[in-house]
């Protein structure tokens, strides 16, 4: 099925205006490379109105109650789910994204604007006695949390309708106005979501969606109307970005080199089944994709045999076919930087296992082992439907050579044992533990950030509400 959206370019979402401009935006389809569609880039003047817009609806926002805030978020989320079908397909055609894949995230999207409207209505204070001592005798503390401002979002291409709305959720929800600047390879479906942000009865001005240059970008990073910057992207760009931004606050959700420990006592049928999964879920084009997976001496034989065994059946092709495990990656460049990392571990004595060689935008999935530590394909991140294998001989070693890493976003530990799912708990430098799972696991309320190079500060609904959100306490006195 072919996803069109026309030969006219789709208007852009400039505070709850349809506009054009001057530079178009061609969207490509990574499995065919043919147009999906075309929309436009934002112009600098463009960009000056969507933040001049935002300080002007904030003065509305930060007074929506609770119950309009999160009327707008059901709304969102009824029509998300209403339109599945048409999201996902989109998706799947312009960032190539399997539709069985596609169709979780949109299920995900719908959750997210869920679970905002729950957290727009629920959003408390405490009462804090300050009686401690005789000098604030007959006084309490009363907390409450205010939203700060207009907020900066940028979102990535490889969910491109979920991990904006984990920006744009929690800012409606918070009551602050958001400016998104969406990927440039697959903003189409953000668009279609701004469609329903006006049926919604989004405040106007609270929402812009503008495709923009990497300089207007910049241009976003550094301006200090905006007071929190909220990024999910490369490292390198993240914490570039960081020395920019100046006074905001700034989360950023950054990438990994995701481990995973396979222990003797696992359930071998299980870890297979879910480490496939995790190795080559969207290409691995994930930020949580198992890439280095680190399996006890004992069951290496029987664990490597079903694991390549399981991974050679997977189906790679069109992503359009309901049967499609995996598509292709995003562009036909991160293809040949794949090929060149895999050809550098082989070089460096690896072995290849499985796959290894590209084919166009298409990766097979690929099994490497004996590569050294200090390769690519280990030491950074791979973005790739690549997984390299080592043996450990306890949890102790598998740990260390986890923490071995810049990264430390989520890791994977499957084991019976108890006593090692608390080590691996208390001792991995990673935002995220997951017993018995991958550590590409997720669901959209849980708090999810990494430490290291992997980010600051966490995404969840309630946990992007608090870095939206300033507390603010008021002491109650009475006359003595």
């Amino acid at each position: 099925m072919t996803v069109s959206v026309g030969a006219t370019p789709r208007k852009i979402f400039l505070a709850g205006q349809w506009v054009e401009s001057p530079d178009v935006l061609v969207v490509s389809n990574p499995a065919t490379g043919e147009e999906v569609g075309r929309t436009y880039l934002a112009t600098p003047e463009q960009y000056e109105e969507a933040v001049q817009a935002a300080e002007r609806a904030f003065e509305v926002t930060r007074k929506l109650p609770a119950y309009e805030r999160g009327h707008i978020l059901r709304e969102l989320s009824a029509r998300v789910a209403a339109r599945r079908d048409e999201l996902a397909e989109l998706i799947v055609a312009e960032a190539g994204k399997p539709i069985r894949d596609a169709r979780v995230e949109v299920d995900r999207a719908s959750l997210v604007f869920r679970l905002g409207a729950e957290e727009a209505e629920r959003m408390h204070g405490e009462v804090i006695p300050l009686d401690l001592m005789p000098s604030s005798k007959e006084r309490v503390g009363i907390t409450r949390r205010f939203p700060i401002g207009p907020i900066a979002g940028i979102s990535p291409f490889n969910f491109p309708l979920n991990l904006a709305v984990h920006k744009l959720a929690p800012a409606i929800a918070s009551g602050n106005p958001i400016v998104l600047k969406p990927a440039s390879k697959d903003p189409l479906v953000m668009l279609k979501i701004a469609e329903m942000l006006e049926e919604a009865g989004v405040p106007e001005g609270m929402v812009s969606i503008l495709p923009m240059t990497r300089d207007m970008g910049d241009r976003m990073v550094g301006d200090d109307r905006f007071k929190l910057l909220t990024f999910t992207g490369s490292p390198a760009v993240g914490w570039r970005m960081k020395t920019r931004a100046g006074k905001k606050k700034v989360v950023l959700e950054l990438g990994g080199n995701a481990g995973l420990i396979v222990d003797k006592s696992a359930n071998l049928e299980w870890a297979v089944k879910r480490a496939v999964t995790g190795s080559y879920a969207y290409s691995g084009q994930t930020c949580i994709s198992v890439q280095r997976m680190f399996v006890h001496e004992d069951i290496w034989d029987e664990f490597m045999s079903r694991f390549v065994a399981a991974s050679a059946t997977l189906r790679v092709g069109d992503p359009m076919d309901p049967t499609t495990d995996v598509g292709p990656m995003v562009d036909e460049a991160n293809a040949r930087r794949t090929q060149d990392w895999v050809d550098e571990a082989v070089a460096m004595g690896g072995k290849v296992l499985l796959g290894g060689r590209a084919q166009g935008t298409y990766f097979p999935p690929t099994v490497l082992t004996d590569v050294p530590f200090n390769a690519r394909v280990c030491s950074s991140e791979a973005f790739a439907p690549l997984v390299v294998a080592f043996k450990f001989s306890s949890m102790d070693e598998a740990i260390r050579r986890v923490n071995d890493s810049d990264f430390g976003l989520q890791t994977g530990v499957f084991t019976a044992d108890l006593a090692d799912a608390w080590k691996a708990f208390n001792e991995l430098e990673v935002g995220g533990v997951i017993i018995n799972d991958i550590p590409s696991y997720r669901i959209d309320h849980m708090p999810y950030g990494g430490v290291k190079d992997s980010g600051q500060g966490r995404e969840g609904l309630r946990w992007s509400i608090e870095d939206m959100t300033e507390l603010r306490i008021m002491v109650l006195a009475w006359p003595q």
